[in-house]
């Protein structure tokens, strides 16, 4: 099971030279291959809550607590995702505003 997680560290714009900021870093990962990866994350993370339930309903796992955590997980995961989607549509919309 692969869980979110965000980088410690993000990278500094300030030490690089001015010529270098326009140069995409050949180490970078695009926008849209790193939210189809949470997307992927989070679609993991539900699949594992649908099996919990699925294996406590049937009886092989007895834990109620490992069911209700990767639930949990799933869960966060989801609103998570759902507050990025917000965001991304409430600035799509102040760019669309300013160009009006």
């Amino acid at each position: 099971m692969n869980e979110v997680t965000i980088p410690k560290e993000l990278p500094s714009f300030v030490d690089r030279p001015a010529g270098a900021r326009n140069q995409p870093d050949p180490d970078s990962v695009s926008f849209g291959s790193m939210l189809a990866r949470s997307l992927d994350d989070v679609n993991q993370l539900h699949a594992a809550g649908e099996t919990a339930v699925q294996d406590l309903a049937a009886g092989t796992q007895k834990d109620i607590h490992q069911t209700m955590i990767a639930l949990e997980k799933a869960d966060v995961a989801f609103q998570l995702l759902m507050q990025v989607r917000n965001k991304i549509i409430s600035a799509y919309e102040t760019i669309m505003r300013m160009s009006a």
